[in-house]
C-alpha cells in the first residue's frame, strides 16, 4: 500500500462534502473505516468506494420498482448548465429519477406531460422566475413539493416561497448532501445519516 491509496480527514471531507462531525458519527457507527495513525485517521481509498457504492445500492434498493416502490421522479429547473448538471448526477446516484428543464416555460411543458415526485428550482432566470413558476405549477399540481435554490436571495423572495407552501428553501453555493437531505425530507423518506 503506498501513501495514494489513503485519503486523510481533509481530503474525505472535501470528497464526502459532509462536516467533521458527520464523518466522526460515521466512523464511531463503523460505517466508514478508518486507520488511526498517531493523531490523524487514514481512509483506504477502495473502502471508501466500497462504502460510497453500497449507500448508492441501498438507496437504490429503497426506489427499486421490484421491491414495489418505485423510484420518485425529480424535476431539476436551472438555467445555469452546471448546475443541471450537478444535481441530475447526484439525485440520479441517489436513487431518484431527473429530468432537467432549462426555464420555467419548458418545465411546465414537462410537468404537463408527466407527475413528478419534486421539483427543485431557481428562483433567478430569465424570462420568467421561480416563483412564477410555482404559481403556475400549484394550479395544476398543488401537491407538488418544491425546493428552491437561489444565489440571489431577498427577505421578500423567502417569504413569497414559504407562503406558497416550499418544502425546502436553501442559497447557493450550497453542498450537495444539504440538497439530498432537503429531496430525502420533501419525499418524506428518511435522511442519510451522511446527509443529516
Amino acid at each position: 500500500m503506498t501513501q495514494a491509496d489513503f485519503l486523510t480527514t481533509a481530503e474525505l471531507l472535501d470528497h464526502l462534502q459532509i462536516n467533521l462531525r458527520t464523518l466522526h458519527r460515521l466512523i464511531k457507527s463503523g460505517q466508514i473505516p478508518a486507520v488511526r495513525v498517531g493523531r490523524e485517521w487514514l481512509f483506504r481509498r477502495r473502502d471508501i468506494d466500497g462504502w460510497l457504492d453500497s449507500s448508492r445500492e441501498a438507496r437504490w434498493e429503497i426506489g427499486n420498482p421490484e421491491n414495489g416502490r418505485e423510484r420518485p421522479s425529480v424535476l431539476v429547473v436551472d438555467d445555469d448548465p452546471a448546475v443541471r448538471e450537478l444535481l441530475s448526477r447526484a439525485l440520479t446516484a441517489a436513487g431518484y429519477l431527473a429530468d432537467v428543464a432549462v426555464d420555467a416555460p419548458s418545465a411546465l411543458e414537462r410537468l404537463g406531460e408527466k407527475a413528478y415526485d419534486l421539483m427543485i428550482t431557481d428562483l433567478k432566470m430569465p424570462g420568467q422566475d421561480g416563483l412564477s413558476l410555482i404559481r403556475e405549477a400549484r394550479v395544476t399540481s398543488p401537491a407538488l413539493p418544491v425546493i428552491v435554490i437561489t444565489g440571489y436571495s431577498t427577505e421578500a423572495a423567502a417569504i413569497e416561497a414559504i407562503n406558497l407552501g416550499v418544502a425546502g428553501y436553501l442559497t447557493k453555493p450550497f453542498r450537495l448532501p444539504r440538497i439530498l437531505a432537503a429531496t430525502a425530507r420533501a419525499l418524506g423518506e428518511p435522511v442519510p445519516v451522511a446527509e443529516a
